[in-house]
């Protein structure tokens, strides 16, 4: 990486360990997320590679590793953003993190008013243990046995879900259910609005409990994001902790996070508009 970006990243890992943030919103979000919480950062590190260079502009990927103490409880949130900076005459000219596309179906209006009418295999037991360790496993990589989308939070959720024990439901319908199939799958495998309303719809196979509170959820749960507060859901991530205070950290993709904090408030998408849904997977559901 070259040495312009290598100081870019050391001064905002600098800035963070030290308890300041200039004038990156994401970093003073972040800054005054962790004070909120009771939290500080221990030690911060970072690694990164050229994507691709343009003239003066380059993308880049960096890794941020933060080692973070909460009262007694130390844990490392992860994270890796995808950057562009403009170089010009050796000097960084500006530097931003890229935002992904969000995808929307064109089909949401009927997405949005699907009847429950999901065929189950009968019951199962939802394994949180094992959705856990495929959701460690899979935060920073892509499993080869599925396709990878640009957007790929939701996928990677159901993929969490399904190593978790979630039975399929719908095929062949793609607006009906909840599937994957080859180079085919339903709305609500890969769509984050219509995975939020398969998961309060459901009533046979994977099914729910809605809970207001996210200190309800519990290792194996799932948060639905709506990022502009509009109605339409943007964003999924799968609960792999508790931090000491009792409140769910996530994995996530598009944006890969491990162990980050549950509000996404340190997100570039991030509004004071945002609306939560909190998903508790029931156990031995039928």
């Amino acid at each position: 990486m070259c040495e312009e970006l290598r100081q870019e990243i050391e001064r905002r890992l600098q800035s963070l360990v030290e308890g300041k943030a200039d004038n990156d919103q994401k970093l003073l979000r972040k800054k005054a997320l962790l004070e909120s919480r009771g939290s500080r950062i221990l030690k911060a590190k970072a690694f990164g590679n050229i994507l691709s260079n343009e003239g003066e502009w380059t993308r880049y990927r960096v890794h941020f590793k933060y080692l973070i103490q909460q009262d007694s409880y130390i844990y490392l949130e992860e994270e890796v953003e995808e950057r562009t900076a403009r170089i010009a005459n050796q000097a960084l000219m500006e530097d931003k993190e890229e935002e992904p596309q969000l995808i929307l179906s064109a089909n949401m209006k009927e997405l949005a008013e699907f009847p429950d009418v999901f065929e189950g295999r009968g019951a199962f037991q939802y394994d949180r243990l094992k959705a856990v360790q495929y959701a460690e496993r899979w935060w920073n990589s892509y499993n080869p046995a599925y396709r990878q989308f640009s957007v790929d939070c939701t996928n990677y959720i159901s993929q969490c879900l399904h190593a978790g024990g979630a039975p399929m439901t719908g095929y062949p319908d793609r607006s009906r259910g909840w599937w994957v199939r080859s180079n085919n799958w339903s709305y609500s495998w890969t769509v984050a609005h219509a995975f939020r309303w398969f998961l309060s719809s459901s009533k046979s196979g994977m099914q729910t409990c809605e809970v207001s509170e996210p200190e309800r959820l519990q290792p194996g749960d799932v948060i639905c994001y709506d990022f502009q507060g509009d109605g339409r859901f943007d964003h999924s991530t799968i609960v792999t902790a508790k931090d000491s205070r009792g409140m769910p950290l996530v994995n996530a993709h598009t944006t890969n996070s491990r162990m980050r904090y549950w509000s996404y408030e340190d997100s570039t998408a991030y509004t004071p508009d945002i609306q939560y849904k909190f998903f508790q997977i029931k156990d031995g559901s039928s």
